[in-house]
This record gives C-alpha cells, structure tokens and sequence, in this order.
C-alpha cells in the first residue's frame, strides 16, 4: 500500500471520527461571540486593543484550537467614566457573549462584577489589579493579571530592603487606589514598617489640588513616596513635586507599574518630562523573554505603524493578548466535552411600567459554570510565561522587575517575586533552586537616587511644619541631680537634660524642642504614665530617668541607654562594740573545739612517728606528755624546737604545718573584720533574705520597681512602701520596721549612688540583681530614636559621657565598699575539708609505722630464737630442745614483751639484730668443726 493510499485511510477514519463525535455532542456553531470592555483611548487600552484584535486572529488562524469555530470579537469603549461603562457593559451583556475581556478599571470590574454573577458570564481583567476584587465575592471575574496585593508586598520588601520605617502614601482616592494602599499597610505591619501619612488625591484631579496635597506631605518628616495612581494623570504629580522642589537630594520615590505603563508607551521620552522624574525606583510586571514574545512585538509595533499609532506596547499588553487565549482554551474544552451554547431569560429582568430600557434582552449564559471551571483549569505557556491560577484564583509565579529612572531611561537593578523576594537573578532561574527568603539572600544593585546621588537617603527628615518636637520630662521631689524643673519649662536642668542636649547637637539636623514638665516637684510623677503619653501621641517624647524594660519597650521606642542602671538594696548598720572576748568570735565553739582536739591529734601522732628514733622525743612518761602538749601548740606560732628525724613525722608535719597556716590566717583576717567592719541592722544581707522576710519594704515612688517586686519577685503589696525624697528614705531606715520604717529599700543603682554620698549609715548588701539602663523615650517605630542612638554612642566614645556623669555624680568619702559589710564568724563547715585531709594523712602514717613495726618485731623475734646456745652432747641438745618448746609460745603472745619492744630505741634494735646475727654464724661454724673431730 502506498503513501498516498494510507494518507487517504487516515484522513477517512479522522473523518469518521470527528462525525462521530459531532453526532454525540452536537454541531459546533460556526462563531463564539467574546466580548472586550476597555478605554479605548488610554495608556492601557491602547496597546490592549492591538493586542486583542492580534490574539482574535491568531486564534481564529489557529487550526488545533476552536476547529471550525471563529471568535467574534465584540468590543466597547468605556471612555474612562464609570458611568459611561457600566452602560457600555450591559450593552455588551445584551450580545450574548459567553466571556468578556475586561475591562481595565478596578472601579467598573466592581460593578460589573455583580452583572456577571447573575448572568453567569466569566470576566476576564487584564488591567484591573484591585486587591479587593476578590473571587469569594465576586465568582464570575477573574484577574489575567498580577493583583497588586503581589505588588504592594514588592514595595514592601523594597522598604524593608533599605531598613526605613515610615513611608507616605499617595494615591487615586478610588476602588484602584484605596485597596492597594490597603494592602500596603498591612505589608509594611509585617516588615515592623508604616503609612505614617496617607495623601488621597481625587480622580481627574487638577494641579491645584494636587499642590495643596503634596505641601502637606512635604510638611511630614517621611521622604519616602509610594506612588499609587492611575496612569493617564499621574505624571502630573511630580511636574508639581518638581517645583516643589522634592524630586532633590533626601527624598525616595517608589512609583507602582503604572508609571513603567506610561514610560514604556511612549514612543519618544520627553526630555522636560524624564527631567521630573530623575532616580525614581519603578516597578513593572515581569513577562520572561521568549520568540513568542518578541515575534508579537514585531506584529504589534507594524500594525501600530499601519494605523499610524504613536503609543508604544507596555505590559498590560501581553496580558491581554493571553487573555484571548485563555477565553479560547476554554471554550473549545467546553464545545469538545459536548456542551452548547444556550441562553435563556431571567424572568425577574423584565421590563414593567412602560421602561423603555429593555432589561429582558439580558439573558442568562446557560453553559457559564462549566466555562467558568474550564478556564481554572488553563495551563499553557503565553507571552506572560506560565499562565495558570492558584487555589485564590491568582496567576502563579506573580514578579515584578524594579527599575531605576535615569538619563533618559531606566535600569534594571532587580527582580522581585512572591518565591524568592528581592533578587538580581531573573525569577525563571530561581524557579530551579530551592526558595530563599532569608534577609541575606535578599539583593538589589547599586541605585542612583533623586539629587544624582549613591548614598541612601535616611528616609525621613524632622518634619518641617513649624511644630517643635514635644518632650515630656518628669519633675521629682527628689534627686534634683538628675532633673530640676525652674520657673517655666524652658528651665530644666540635670544630668538627664545635658546628655539628651549634647546628643541633639550631634545630629546632622536641626531639632527645635519644647519641653513639657509633668509633675508638681512634690510627689513624684507615675513613669508608666508618661510613657503612655508617649505612646498615645500627646507627646513625641519623654527624657529623663527612664529605665528601659520590658512592658515599656511594647509600647515606644527607646535609645541606646547612656547610663547602666540595675536595682539594689540598701540597709541601715551600725559600728560593731568591741568586747574582752572579742578575740574569740572569728571562731565559732564547734570550730574551736574540733581545732584543739586536731592539735592534739597531731602531737600524739608525730610523738608515736618520731619516739623510737628521736631522742627528743624519749624519757621519762612526765617529759614525753609535756613534750606532747608543747609541741602541739606551739606549732600554732612555728616555734617548735623539737627536730622531726623520720620521714613519716616529717611528712605529717609538713601537711600540719600548712593547715596551721590556713587557720591562722582566716583567724587574722575574721579578727581584723569583727574588730573594725559595720553590722547590719536589720539582718537583710540579700536578695533572697529580704524576700524571705516579712518586714516592710521600701521603694521610690512612680518608678517600675513595684511593679517588678510584685510580678516578679511575688512580694506582697502590702510590704511595700512608697517613697518620694531622700529625706523619707533616711527616716524609713532609721526608724526601722518596729517604729513604722522599713527594713530595707529596692532601688536603682544611681539614686543609691546620690543616697548614700549624703547618708553614710546605710550600705548597698547584696548584689545588683537586675541589669537595666536609663534611655529616652520616643514614640514606636520612631526613626528620631536610631539617630539619638547614634549621637550617644558618639557621646561615649569622645568621653563626653562621662565627664558629663562626673560632673553630676560624686560619691563621699564616707561611702564604703560592700566588702566592709556582715563581717561572720567562721564555722566548722570552712574547714571541714582541710581537716579531713590532714587526719586521713595521720592515720596513714600510723598504718605504715605500725606495720613497718610489726615486720620490725617479727624480724627481732626470728633472731632470738636463732640465736639461743646449745651444748655438744646429745643430753645438751635434748634439754634445749624441751625448754625451747616452752618458751616460744609464751614469747610470741606476749603483748607486754610487744609493747617494750616498741619502746625501745630502734638503733639498739638494729644492735641487737646485728650481734644475735653474728652469734648464729659463729655457732654454726663451732658445731661444724666438733661434727668433724667425732667422724674419724
């Protein structure tokens, strides 16, 4: 069978086929009507409108797409109006279209929305990026495009890139703008950022109005501008903030993709237009290069050329032309699974009275469920890159390209997108790697700012409306060293008040300031309340003593603390009286008697180590036991005279004489410290003592320390007393617990310090058990406190901190270290140890002297025996032989015998051992020889 005869079969059996399924599934109809609903003449819609019409045929020359089917394209022409659209799209409804394109304004797309539902007719927007045009309110509309919920969360990375914390916005008071600044908002929340100002300006707005919007925000202290408007009048806000002179030096741009819209549609940048909008940061939608692309543009720019169109192709563009062939897709997937066409009347539209509108034309898409799941179903690669909807029915893999305005251009420094964040690499290449969102990761390239410059601008500035920064300050019944309030608020001093001075001076700008006094100088203000203020807006700081903890930092933001501050605890003492028997208080009973029984211990045992070899240590039972006595005590002062001879006593003494040593010295020192330290009072020696205690406790007034006693400590409240003056804190002590007093106060390390330069019968006891700082207050998110930070870090490095602190701060000469403080005696528990080790050393020695004696007498013992004499005859030998039998045993268990052999001097125990030795040698040669004579 030849070629030309198996190509005949085949196109056969497809025929039979394709009739075969016509037959089940019905006739296609030879045209779909698809609607397209946008402003003709606008940045957007220009290049919409090629892009369609090219996609329609593209479409309809497609032959693996709708066979046999054209799309009949239907458009209307919003002409920018919500009015004027909404018409247009019941007009368009009227056409019984199974999908419309469109349209391209968030406004219309809500209203519209509501249309579509009823009529079950899905809504394709290729333009319209509110965040709010949702698909649980709205089923029926669906976003071909990125929804700027990924675009404000773009700003927001951009934000949180360069660390500034505040940024103005200004947008289009409309459905478009409102949601996306919305979003921003809760954007910048999670990037611990902010609106600090919101800018509405209204549609078709002139520039009148809009120099009077954009002089207030030059008013606030944010320089960073998130532009958020439409793109056929936006660019008439920076003609204005160009003569207002804020495209300068300072000042941050941020521009969303409608301004890369204009820009990229107009076919000749206008050099005075470019002038305005130097360094602006820029963002535009992200469409991946491919032939595909680029062979549209081609068709695009010539059929623009052909109809003598000067605006050129922007982004919205691509999706448009995608959205033609999503809406294709799906309905030939929708005429292959057998479904039809139909449409069918609403009977609640019908027209009553007279109307002349003709509402029953509005029909109902029968088929529009199943289109609608046939077009979430779309996954084909368009000019965009992956066209597909997630489960919020979003396009997948949302990116945006950042760009930075210059010249007569701009440049690419980045990409952002929802998998990867901030990056320089194109997001196709990150779609390979694992996703990376740490902060490291994140990229951008080098950006020249407004004002032609490199160097990132801080983002914010002391706002420029006339109103001095409002400065809480605390005025106290006490410590005037800190703060003191004069006549008028102008007049405060103190060691707070200087360094808050010197560090404003450091600051790169000017910061007019007025100070408002809280507090009446008589009773201490409540510091939390101050704070509160703070936070509420009523001022825009508080300086002074302020410690920086826990619940404030909730609520404002604090500077780096410039003065270390921890809470302590002061008690009264008093000088300890002398007595005759002072000098045995460094000891306690127990340690005395353990000592003096050790001391003896030791006497007996060198005695026993040194009395067979020493004869120092010999002689009459009244000289040995004074010689014992003597010797143990006066190794106390190391004047023994007796010599040590053997190498166990010496090693015992050795080891004695360094406990001696020990105990000596601790006694010197504890004798020293009960003789001339200060006793306390009340018996507080600490933290845990005085939380132990039921006596009253005092604190100061208004300060976070009972607060922090009672939550953290447990301490009840009614222990508590509440102090305002130095002069309360020293009658309190002084009277004690018993008269109405305290035993003790919980304070800060600095009022302590002020405190006790003045009284000098209290002492700090304990340690400082909490680690805080004092620190200026400003409201949360505040970039004034960074730059204060900074000022007083430069304070501490010159010095100047400390001369200041000097200069305020100086402690008397009856001020005293804590190390004079609760001189005790000294127990048993101290030396335990140190004893224990010296007798288990003694009783060694006495092991190994006693066994080495043990070996000494059996050696003796052996020796005698040997040596005992015996006659020649056999009468002799016999007699020796019986009484040696009776003597022997009586010998050996004689302990008496033992005991004056421990008695005796070793040297003549070497003597004897010796001369029984020889005797037993010279015996043995005698009884040879008369053996000799008796052989022959």
């Amino acid at each position: 069978m030849g070629a030309a005869q198996l190509t005949a079969v085949f196109l056969v059996l497809a025929a039979a086929a394709a009739a075969t399924r016509a037959a089940g599934a019905g006739a296609r109809p030879s045209e779909v009507a698809v609607g397209a609903l946008f402003t003709y003449d606008s940045t957007i819609g220009r290049a919409a409108r090629l892009a369609i019409e090219l996609a329609v045929d593209d479409v309809n020359a497609d032959r693996t797409v709708l066979a046999g089917t054209n799309l009949n394209l239907i458009t209307q022409d919003t002409n920018c109006s919500g009015f004027i659209g909404t018409i247009e799209a019941l007009q368009l409804m009227a056409k019984n279209v199974v999908a419309v394109i469109g349209p391209q304004s968030s406004g219309i797309g809500h209203v519209i929305s509501h249309v579509v539902n009823e009529l079950h007719v899905p809504l394709l927007s290729f333009a319209a990026t509110d965040p709010t045009l949702s698909a649980s309110e709205y089923p029926y509309f669906l976003r071909t495009t990125i929804s700027d919920y990924f675009q404000m969360h773009a700003v927001a990375s951009i934000v949180d890139y360069y660390q500034w914390k505040e940024v103005t916005a200004i947008f289009v008071d409309d459905d478009y703008g409102r949601g996306g600044v919305s979003v921003l908002s809760d954007a910048l929340a999670a990037k611990r950022a902010r609106i600090s100002y919101k800018a509405a300006i209204p549609p078709n707005a002139n520039s009148d109005v809009i120099n009077d919007i954009l002089f207030r925000v030059n008013m606030m202290e944010s320089r960073v501008m998130v532009v958020h408007v439409n793109p056929d009048t936006g660019m008439s806000i920076f003609s204005v903030a160009n003569k207002l002179q804020m495209i300068a030096s300072g000042y941050v741009w941020i521009v969303t993709d409608w301004l890369a819209a204009v820009l990229d549609s107009s076919g000749s940048k206008d050099p005075n237009v470019m002038s305005h909008i130097q360094g602006l940061i820029v963002l535009r939608q992200h469409t991946p290069e491919s032939d595909a692309k680029k062979k549209f543009i081609s068709k695009w720019n010539n059929m623009a050329r052909n109809r003598s169109i000067t605006s050129g192709l922007n982004s919205y563009g691509f999706y448009a032309y995608d959205s033609v062939w999503v809406v294709a897709r799906a309905i030939d997937q929708f005429l292959d699974s057998g479904q039809q066409i139909n449409f069918s009347t609403d009977p609640r539209l019908h027209d009553s009275n007279g109307s002349t509108l003709h509402l029953s034309v509005l029909k109902i898409f029968d088929g529009g469920e199943q289109m609608l799941q046939q077009i979430l179903l779309t996954n084909f690669t368009g000019l965009t890159g992956s066209v597909q909807f997630d489960s919020d029915r979003n396009l997948v893999r949302p990116a945006y390209e950042i760009l930075n305005v210059g010249g007569s251009g701009f440049r690419l420094i980045g990409y952002w997108s929802n998998y990867s964040g901030l990056s320089v690499a194109a997001p196709e290449i990150l779609y390979q790697k694992p996703p990376n969102t740490s902060t490291s990761a994140q990229r951008l390239y080098n950006v020249v700012w407004p004002g032609d410059t490199t160097t990132t601008p801080r983002g914010w500035v002391f706002p420029n409306n006339g109103q001095p920064l409002r400065v809480g300050v605390p005025i106290k019944a006490s410590f005037k060293e800190l703060i003191s309030g004069g006549k008028g608020p102008e007049n405060v001093t103190g060691y707070c008040i200087d360094i808050f001075n010197a560090a404003i001076k450091l600051l790169p700008y000017p910061v007019p300031c007025q100070f408002i006094t809280i507090g009446d100088g008589r009773k201490n203000p409540n510091y939390d309340d101050i704070i509160n203020m703070v936070a509420a807006n009523s001022l825009d700081a508080a300086i002074g003593d302020f410690a920086i903890v826990r619940n404030r930092t909730k609520i404002a933001e604090f500077t780096q603390p410039y003065i270390e501050s921890g809470l302590v605890i002061v008690a009264p003492v008093k000088q300890a009286t002398s007595s005759a028997w002072a000098f045995l208080k460094p000891f306690t009973l127990e340690m005395w008697c353990v000592t003096g029984v050790l001391f003896l211990f030791v006497g007996i045992v060198v005695w026993i180590l040194e009395h067979r070899a020493n004869e120092e240590f010999r002689g009459s039972p009244r000289r040995q036991l004074i010689t014992i006595f003597w010797f143990s005590f006066s190794t106390m002062f190391f004047s023994h005279r007796q010599n040590t001879v053997s190498a166990l006593g010496r090693f015992v003494l050795i080891i004695w004489l360094f406990v001696v040593l020990i105990i000596n010295s601790s006694y010197t020192a504890s004798l020293t410290s009960i003789l001339t330290v200060q006793q306390l009072a009340t018996g507080i020696t600490g933290l845990d003592n005085l939380i132990s205690s039921a006596l009253p406790i005092g604190y100061q007034a208004g300060k976070f320390t009972r607060n922090y006693l009672i939550q953290e400590l447990n301490i009840p409240e009614s222990r508590l007393v509440p102090l305002n003056t130095i002069e309360e804190y020293a009658d309190a002590l002084n009277h004690g617990p018993k008269d109405g007093g305290v035993a003790a106060i919980v304070d800060e390390m600095p009022y302590v310090e002020i405190f006790l330069s003045s009284y000098c019968n209290f002492r700090i006891v304990g340690q400082e058990f909490t680690k805080e700082g004092w620190g200026f207050a400003f409201q949360r998110d505040s970039p004034l406190a960074a730059d204060l930070s900074t000022a007083i870090l430069q304070l501490s490095e010159s010095g100047q901190l400390q001369r200041i602190h000097d200069e305020w701060f100086t402690r008397s000469s009856c001020a005293s270290d804590d190390s004079e403080m609760g001189a005790t005696r000294l127990g048993l528990g101290s030396f335990w140890g140190l004893f224990l080790v010296c007798a288990i050393i003694c009783v060694f020695a006495l092991v190994v002297f006693f066994i080495r004696i043990c070996w000494q007498y059996s050696q003796y013992s052996n020796s005698e025996a040997g040596g005992e004499p015996s006659a020649v005859d056999a009468a002799a030998t016999a007699d020796a032989a019986a009484a040696e039998r009776q003597r022997k045993p009586t010998r050996l268990g004689s302990v008496k015998e033992l005991i004056q052999f421990v008695d005796k001097k070793e040297e003549e125990i070497r003597r004897t051992m010796k001369r029984r030795s020889s005797d037993k040698d010279n015996q043995a040669a005698g009884s040879s020889d008369a053996h000799s004579v008796a052989s022959p």
